[in-house]
């Protein structure tokens, strides 16, 4: 378990400071708007398996993008927004597109999120959606080996469901993998967590799951993002637990984002590795 140095001495003020990512990055408005329009133009590239329901609800839906190969590996992609309203994965879809220039298949997972879902109902649905996942992808032309990713909160249920079957290995990024500071800031105003979820839910309190797992953070991430990377990282380390610690050199919360976009970006090599042996010519 981690928590942010003096955290007990911190103001209120202070402590939402800490995860505050907005107000961190200035520019971040702008960097997500370019973002959702590149996404837009990506779905309207790749229009056969949007919005497949695997509950009820507008959010528990997937996006499937199938490669040429069924058997080519595939990123699954979680979003963030720190696991409350407004954020879809629809806005992220163009994260895709550095593994698809490889050949790979991609997906993207909604889900439930705060103030209508707890944190428990938030990853036993996802859960269900990986269960659906394993089950129905194949259909959609997807049947190979999959890396787990995802960005903030998505870094956090990426570590999570890095334990689903179906899963082959992890990419989390700019994770939060330990729940206890939540409790204390504005982020907990929607989520309500109780002493039970921030046991059973922060990766940093559970076993270590034995799948390759590289774990990304921007160098220009706020602090307390940074330390909990590391830190899951030494304990996965502890355990001889496999993968590598990446720090993206110069990056920001919402900037990262771009080296999963871009076919040569540093984590989208970052994937490309996790899925070895497997590559396309």
């Amino acid at each position: 378990m981690t928590m942010p140095a003096d955290w007990g001495r911190l103001s209120r003020a202070e402590r939402d400071a800490a995860y505050d990512n907005g107000k961190a990055v200035p520019d971040a408005p702008a960097i997500s708007e370019r973002r959702r329009e590149a996404s837009a133009a990506f779905r309207a590239r790749h229009p056969a398996a949007l919005d497949l329901a695997y509950a009820e609800g507008d959010r528990p839906k997937w996006d499937l993008f199938p490669a040429g190969s069924a058997e080519a590996p595939c990123l699954v992609f979680i979003h963030g927004g720190y696991w409350q309203l407004p954020a879809r994965r629809e806005w992220l879809s163009a994260v895709a597109a550095g593994v698809m220039a490889h050949g790979w298949s991609a997906a993207l997972p909604g889900y439930a999120i705060a103030p209508e879902a707890s944190m428990t109902s938030l990853v036993a649905q996802l859960t269900a959606g990986f269960d659906w996942f394993a089950a129905n992808a194949a259909q959609h032309g997807i049947s190979g080996p999959v890396v787990v990713a995802g960005h903030s909160a998505g870094g956090h249920l990426a570590a999570l469901m890095a334990a689903h079957p179906r899963v082959s290995a992890a990419l989390p990024i700019s994770g939060v993998f330990e729940l206890g500071p939540i409790r204390d800031i504005y982020l907990n105003d929607k989520l309500q967590l109780t002493d039970e979820e921030v046991e059973r839910f922060s990766p940093l309190r559970l076993p270590v799951v034995a799948k390759p797992m590289t774990l990304a953070y921007g160098t220009r991430e706020l602090a307390a993002l940074v330390a909990d990377s590391r830190a899951l990282h030494a304990r996965r380390a502890a355990a001889h637990a496999p993968g590598a610690l990446l720090p993206v050199a110069g990056a920001n919360h919402f900037d990262i984002l771009g080296e999963l976009e871009a076919p040569d970006g540093l984590l989208t090599r970052a994937a490309l590795e996790l899925a070895r042996p497997w590559r396309t010519l």
